[in-house]
Parts: C-alpha cells; structure tokens; sequence
C-alpha cells in the first residue's frame, strides 16, 4: 500500500508527558493536544502513539519507587492509562477533537486476521476525524515491560509499526533529546547534532547513547530501530524534543528540526 501525505503519527515519551518527580505534565499535554489539534485542522490525520502509563500508575498509587514485580508494573499501568485517556480526552476535547483509545498486544500485530481488524479500526477512526490514542496494552501483556527482546521493543518500535499499518507519511518521535548527535551530549559537549539521516548504518548505531532520562524505557538505540523500519516502509522519521510539540508546525512547514531519517524509496 502507497502512503498517505496527510497521515502522520506521533509518538511521546514518558519523559516528554511528566517532570522529574513522575507527576504527570498537564502543561506539557496540554501544549501536545493543542499543537496536535492545530495540525488537524490543516487537514492532516493524526494517530497518537502515547508511553507513560506505568509512570503516571505508579505516582497516583504512591508507590515509593518505581515497580520491579511485572504483577505490579501491570498494575501501575492498569491505573496510568486510565488517568492518560482522562487527561487527553478532556484537554483534546478542549479543542473540538475527539479521541479513541486503542491497546495492542503481540497477537494484535501477528495474527493475520486481528492485524487486517486492526488497520480497519484505524481507517475508520481517522476517516471519522477521531485520534487514536494508542499504547501497548501492559495490564495484560508482559511483553515490553518484561522481555528483553520483543516484537514492540517499546513504545518507538510500536510507534513505527503503527505508522506502517496505518499508511503514515510521517513518524515524529517527540524525545527528551534533540535528536542523533555524533557522540554523548550528556557527557560530551563537542558532540553536535546529526540534522540528517539517509541510511542507518552499524557505525551510527554504535553512537546511539541510553535513555536520558530514568522515567522512561527506550534509549536511542530503539529510536534507530523503529526509524530502520519506518524509513524501509517509505516512511520519513523525525527525532526531536518533545517539550515543544508546536514544532510539529515547523516540521509540517519543511524546517529543518531535529535529526530527519529520510524515507527510502519502496
């Protein structure tokens, strides 16, 4: 199946939703609906792939540290979602959008006749002006939360599966990091940001640092992964800091923002 210009997801990262203490940001997701719902009005679609549910879970059940038992991570994120979809509906629905909550397990994108239902519900949605809001579906599965090595890898691998099934133009994964730099920010000032991708290569991978922060599970190195992927389907990746979601305008305006891996030709 050809892509659609008008289709573009979004990924967010637990970093990008809460602060530091793992309280949910409701100004920064009220900033990500309102610059969403912006860019819907231009006439694009927009699907939500959105992390945080164990962080925001594990905060409102006051746990002292984050969850280690699966039974409790499954819990916290049992919780979490519920407090996300309450969030983005409301702050959505402040600006005249509607949304639909959608939770994938393995078997979702596996089974053939589950995965054709799925791209069905994301059609119609979209057709419908309706965003999906998804995310893996943890309170019952243990895949992401448990495994080393699985299908979704996380929420950036998902993220890219969901733009391949929904025929997306464009993945934007908003990160706490401004894009691939060339060597560790963290630790390295010299290191510079790569505004450029046209093939992801071992070397590249070899620079991709961990997680720069500890409220969320994927490093860069997922983020190449899912970028590896999505650009294979013809689909453009853009990495860039999610704490200011209105530059999804500049994007749309072709500005140079962030690290762009540039979509081959399929």
């Amino acid at each position: 199946m050809s892509v659609s210009k008008k289709r573009i997801v979004v990924k967010v990262g637990t970093s990008t939703i809460t602060n530091e203490s793992g309280n949910i940001d409701i100004r920064a997701i009220d900033h990500l609906c309102r610059a969403i719902s912006g860019v819907e009005n231009l006439g694009y679609d927009l699907v939500l792939v959105s992390s945080g549910a164990i962080a925001v879970g594990a905060n409102k059940m006051r746990l002292q540290q984050k969850p280690q038992e699966i039974k409790l991570k499954q819990a916290a994120a049992a919780v979490g979602q519920t407090e996300l979809m309450h969030l983005y509906d409301k702050l959505f629905g402040e600006y005249n959008r509607m949304v639909g909550q959608i939770l994938l397990d393995n078997e979702d994108i596996a089974d053939p006749v589950r995965s054709k239902n799925l791209r069905n519900t994301f059609d119609a949605l979209l057709e419908n002006h309706i965003i999906p809001i998804v995310n893996e579906n943890d309170s019952v599965s243990h895949a992401e939360i448990e495994s080393e090595k699985k299908l979704f890898s996380d929420n950036d691998m998902l993220s890219a599966l969901v733009a391949v099934f929904c025929n997306a133009s464009k993945l934007i994964i908003f990160s706490d990091i401004e894009g691939l730099y060339d060597g560790n920010p963290q630790t390295d000032p010299s290191a510079k940001l790569i505004s450029r991708v046209e093939e992801i290569t071992d070397e590249l991978k070899s620079v991709a640092s961990g997680s720069g922060s500890n409220r969320g599970t994927g490093g860069m190195i997922t983020k190449l992964e899912a970028a590896e992927l999505a650009t294979s389907h013809g689909i453009d990746v853009l990495i860039t800091n999610g704490k200011n979601p209105e530059r999804l305008y500049d994007i749309i305006d072709k500005k140079k923002v962030g690290t762009l891996f540039v979509a081959r030709e399929v």
